[in-house]
């Protein structure tokens, strides 16, 4: 086949059937992936406790674990995404899934600090990195699994669908979490109850892998292999094309909202309503828990919306919405009355599900199939680690240097407005067949 003939977009037709099943697939792994971000956001201050005990900065240090991960986020996406693109999606996904439930499961062995000293907060970190690396090579892995396995037209609702698998997974580590902490009390909590949510990555993880492995890999990618139009080295591929290199940059900048969403309004929500606004653990989880609920029913919306009327409409709207709306919604949060919170909690989140839901199928279609699991992964991950899992600890430097409670409002408005000029450069694809070459 010629280079021309091979370049031009094939329509997908995977029948409805296996793509759902490659979405099930698809979903329990970003479940397991994500799960302990949920455990991490709500159990911060027992982790200060076991790990960091005597310190008075104990929970920006562990946040500072969390955030140290997420710079090897990019590392797990080059190497992962290099791989996927030249030996295929799903054995790395089954490698990504794999990797993550052994160190999640292994924190949940770490001898504590009172045992081992600083070995235990350094073993923490480190285990934390290798979490980092594989959640690198699951997002744009996962996605682009999806989406090219997902039937025309219906590419941003398949791919939503993993967006609701990853705030379940955060619902259901914090609901886990919050329970435990609430049954074993705050002393059994921190002698042992604290393993035990970790310990649960295993059946999680063994069920992921059993489900990956028994699906096939991608039309897109092995109609390229058939042709021998695999690429040798991709990121070299992509960084050499002026048009990967505007979208590698798109992908770093689209995300901005991620920080103020997912990593403040959900993984750090229950630790600020409890330190900051004098919630008490139990309020800070229903507040959270409702809006999780929220933006799960309201993604899958989103993610048919966009395509609908495409990608760019959705999201920007959204980041004007969350412009709009950020400081308003967080001082209804700031107002200690759990309704007002919930109220406030749940507009976001709604408002946030335009972006969630939607900016994964857009990154996937700013790629063709030869370099998308490597130049969207590179992307995305560089902006994860510089605006995602550094918001939690910058949010406490911020509030603890300033005393102002307002600065995740700010920064809601802040990542709205970035994200905004950022999908105002892309160019929609909502509507034409996923490019190979």
């Amino acid at each position: 086949m010629s280079t021309l003939a091979a370049a031009q977009p094939v329509p997908n037709t995977v029948d409805p059937t296996t793509a759902r099943k490659v979405t099930l697939a698809g979903c329990v792994g970003i479940f397991a992936e994500l799960y302990d971000n949920g455990i991490f956001g709500f159990m911060a201050g027992t982790l200060a406790a076991v790990f960091f005990p005597g310190s008075e900065n104990a929970v920006q240090l562990v946040f500072l674990g969390y955030a140290v991960s997420f710079f090897f986020r990019p590392l797990g996406g080059v190497i992962c995404g290099h791989l996927g693109d030249r030996i295929g999606r799903q054995r790395m996904l089954v490698f990504v899934i794999m990797l993550i439930s052994v160190a999640t499961a292994a924190i949940g062995l770490l001898p504590t600090y009172a045992s081992i000293g600083i070995a235990a907060p350094a073993l923490l970190i480190l285990l934390r990195v290798l979490q980092g690396f594989s959640v690198g090579g699951e997002a744009s892995g996962a996605m682009s699994f999806l989406a090219e396995h997902a039937p025309e037209g219906k590419r941003g609702r398949y791919t939503s669908y993993a967006q609701i698998a990853s705030f379940l997974s955060l619902l259901t580590g914090t609901l886990i979490a919050a329970a435990m902490t609430s049954g074993l009390g705050t002393e059994r909590m921190e002698s042992w109850g604290w393993r035990i949510p970790f310990l649960l990555a295993i059946p999680l993880g063994i069920t992921g892998i059993y489900i990956r492995k028994r699906i096939s890999d991608t039309p897109n990618f092995m109609r390229l292999q058939e042709e021998g139009g695999l690429s040798k080295n991709p990121l070299k591929e992509a960084f050499s094309s002026a048009e990967h290199r505007r979208a590698m940059l798109l992908a770093l900048f689209i995300p901005l909202m991620n920080g103020s969403g997912y990593y403040v309004l959900f993984g750090y929500m229950p630790t600020f309503m409890s330190t900051e606004l004098d919630f008490s653990k139990v309020q800070g989880l229903l507040v959270t828990a409702t809006s999780l609920v929220a933006i799960c029913l309201a993604i899958p919306y989103m993610g048919s919306l966009s395509d609908r009327i495409g990608r760019k409409k959705v999201l920007a709207g959204a980041a004007i919405a969350m412009a709009v709306a950020g400081v308003p919604c967080y001082l209804l949060i700031g107002t200690g009355s759990v309704p007002l919170a919930i109220l406030g909690a749940c507009l976001m989140a709604v408002i946030f599900a335009g972006h969630t839901g939607v900016i994964h199928i857009l990154l996937v279609e700013l790629f063709p199939t030869r370099v998308r699991y490597s130049a969207y992964g590179l992307g995305y991950n560089v902006s994860a680690a510089l605006f995602g899992g550094t918001a939690p600890l910058l949010m406490t430097y911020l509030i603890d240097r300033t005393g102002n409670v307002n600065m995740p409002a700010f920064y809601a408005v802040l990542t709205a407005l970035g994200t905004l000029l950022a999908v105002s450069r892309v160019k929609d694809r909502a509507h034409l067949p996923l490019r190979d070459a």
